[in-house]
């Protein structure tokens, strides 16, 4: 443990319990309301770091933060946000509460890009409710006992896992039924451990789920990444937290068996880096001969400032960190908030590109998680007196398609792949074309549905 900076305990606040936190009282009864209204839909938890450290609250309601954590009357429309405040502050009936809750949610697009109809694997008609399987390289893999966050981000498109919405979870108890699919699939290179957040787990607990992997039966799983928000919501979690020594030697262990360990360290603001003990965790982390990816996607009311991402790029490289993606909002949850049109999303990640060292230009986007894959926007061009988006595939479920150029029309509305239409006169895109693009790459034993068919699914949203 670092002599640096004092131990510190982890102190939660939700809907029951923020009343108690100073800050509650300095804000106005309105946003005080919205807390209580729409925590009953979205997922609301923060910490007291977030609270003493993060967020200005001269600058509330509009500083980044308080956005990214503390949920907006806007996040829903005024008539559903009105019944909804009806129910919860005048009638206060659970049954009706729970019932339109259960109508909001459902709209929300709960589980985007196919997650749980074309991602989880099945084995002789099982179903591996903890796994996804989109890219043939890569499993995810849920831990039950990493299904929270030490905050929750308002944007969130996992929020199913958090709001007891069981049918709709992806969760493991432990690693057999993983370990027992991954000896049986060769071509898989790479174990996602995601959530929830991982690392909200103790060192001892986390190990139990890792150690397996490193057998050497499994020596095709070349690179184990763990998902994590706590590099900034609790950097504690690698500097001061009782067993914070330990996670680092497990780190230790997992990159002296021979494989890569890569730590997704999501951050959505430069001020989430900002603090010395953050940084103190970046270098921790790489010094451990771990790695750490640095991803977020793009929110409009919290980051849409290119010199904070431009900033946030060139402090972690300074420390260590790779730059790593830029992605486009997932159409789920309260997304109309949140979203940004494509071309203007484009336009902020240029301009934070061009503001930082080629160190920092290892980062893609912004992409959007589609029902295909992850596409990323090239730029805007003009071909023949017609303006285009250019784009590509990073990511795909058919590797054939990966970085192979296409266009779409130019659409300064549009924010998401299945609002853009096909450029030069073509009715679909190419990878919409049952006869020249090859099957899609699904789980074992689950039916192939041609893209064309499923379109409707890339509207659903975005898988990891």
């Amino acid at each position: 443990m670092t002599a640096d900076f004092a131990p510190q305990k982890f102190k939660p606040y939700t809907r029951q319990s923020i009343r108690q936190a100073r800050q509650w009282q300095w804000l106005p009864p309105d946003q005080q309301e919205a807390v209580q209204v729409l925590s009953h839909v979205l997922p609301f938890r923060t910490n007291e770091y977030v609270m003493e450290n993060l967020i200005d609250w001269n600058n509330v309601p509009d500083d980044p933060i308080y956005r990214l954590v503390f949920p907006h009357r806007d996040m829903l429309p005024v008539d559903e946000y009105r019944q909804l405040r009806d129910l919860v502050m005048v009638k206060q009936d659970d049954a009706a509460i729970a019932a339109m809750v259960h109508r909001i949610r459902m709209r929300m697009n709960p589980h985007p890009a196919g997650q749980m109809t074309h991602n989880v694997p099945r084995v002789n008609d099982h179903v591996l409710k903890g796994l996804q399987h989109k890219y043939k390289e890569t499993v995810l893999f849920f831990p039950s006992a990493g299904q929270t966050c030490h905050a929750y981000c308002t944007f969130c498109f996992r929020w199913p896992q958090f709001v007891g919405m069981d049918d709709m979870k992806f969760d493991a108890r432990e690693t057999t039924e993983l370990v027992s699919y991954l000896k049986n699939h060769p071509e898989v290179t790479d174990v996602l451990f995601t959530g929830g957040d991982p690392m909200i787990m103790n060192t001892r607990s986390l190990a139990e789920f890792i150690e397996p992997l490193l057998e050497p039966e499994l020596a095709h799983i070349q690179n184990i990444r763990i998902g994590t928000k706590s590099v900034a919501y609790w950097p504690q979690r690698f500097v001061t937290d009782k067993d914070a020594d330990d996670l680092l030697r497990l780190f230790e262990k997992v990159v002296a068996s021979g494989k890569n360990l890569a730590i997704m360290g999501h951050y959505n603001h430069a001020v989430e880096l900002r603090q010395d003990i953050a940084q103190k965790a970046v270098k921790r982390i790489v010094g451990t001969g771990a790695t750490l990816r640095m991803q977020g996607p793009l929110i409009r009311h919290i980051n849409e400032d290119p010199h904070s991402w431009a900033e946030l790029w060139s402090t972690g490289v300074r420390l260590g960190a790779i730059p790593y993606y830029m992605f486009v909002e997932r159409d789920t949850g309260p997304s109309e908030y949140f979203q940004l049109p494509l071309a203007r999303a484009h336009e902020i990640f240029q301009q934070a590109y061009q503001m930082v060292s080629g160190l920092a230009r290892t980062v893609r986007g912004p992409s959007m998680s589609a029902f295909p894959g992850k596409v990323a926007i090239d730029g805007v061009v003009t071909i023949n007196g017609e303006k285009l988006f250019a784009l590509q595939f990073l990511q795909a479920r058919n590797p054939d398609w990966v970085r192979k150029p296409f266009f779409a029309k130019y659409d300064e509305n549009a924010t998401w792949l299945d609002h853009l239409k096909p450029a030069f006169g073509k009715e679909k895109f190419f990878f919409e074309t049952d006869d020249t693009a090859p099957a899609l790459h699904v789980p074992p034993q689950r039916k192939v549905i041609p893209i064309s068919s499923a379109r409707s699914c890339a509207s659903q949203g975005n898988a990891a």
